[in-house]
């Protein structure tokens, strides 16, 4: 991807609709990225921008030793800019970026799931009928685990619930 495409596709982002949807920790990374980023490209610029020419010619006039500018004037034109290989931070670079991906889509399938789960959940609360119509045959019949430990109880001859009294109080009908 070209310098330019680079930038005009991180143009077309909507920055803050994305730090709405990440996490906190993962936005103030971002963030710090862009920063560091725009540092970069502003120290770049200023660099293209100030372009250093020395004039040789000057220094002959002024300086009595022509031997230390003609070895200055060899450098200068013999100097080359060193190359640097990035393919490793390269690599480096995409292993986090596929990560960081892999991540994302996790969080998506999750998240799909999640949503399916509740808007049945809605749909559960939209089509149940009202407490007022329920009965004990409904209740068993959603809950079978609940017949099971009321007849245990009755076995036992337990025939209070534990912590009930201590939470609602003892209900008294008086006669």
């Amino acid at each position: 991807m070209s310098a330019k495409a680079a930038a005009a596709t991180a143009a077309r982002i909507d920055w803050t609709a994305l730090s709405a949807k990440l996490k906190p920790d993962t936005v103030a990374a971002v963030n710090a990225f862009r920063r560091r980023h725009a540092d970069a490209a502003k120290a770049v610029r200023e660099l293209k921008d100030h372009q250093v020419s020395i004039d040789i010619e000057r220094y002959r006039a002024v300086l009595k030793n022509q031997k230390v500018v003609e070895e200055a004037e060899r450098a200068l034109k013999s100097f080359r800019p060193a190359t640097v290989d990035l393919t490793d931070q390269l690599r480096v670079i995409e292993t986090h970026e596929a990560k960081a991906v892999a991540a994302a889509q996790a969080t998506v399938s999750k998240i799909s799931t999640e949503l399916v789960e509740l808007q049945d959940m809605i749909k559960n609360i939209d089509t149940a009928r009202p407490l007022e119509q329920l009965t004990v045959d409904d209740v068993a019949k959603a809950y079978p685990q609940l017949d099971a430990t009321v007849e245990k109880m009755v076995k036992r001859g337990q025939w209070r619930i534990p912590g009930y009294y201590e939470k609602f109080g003892e209900f008294v009908v008086g006669f």
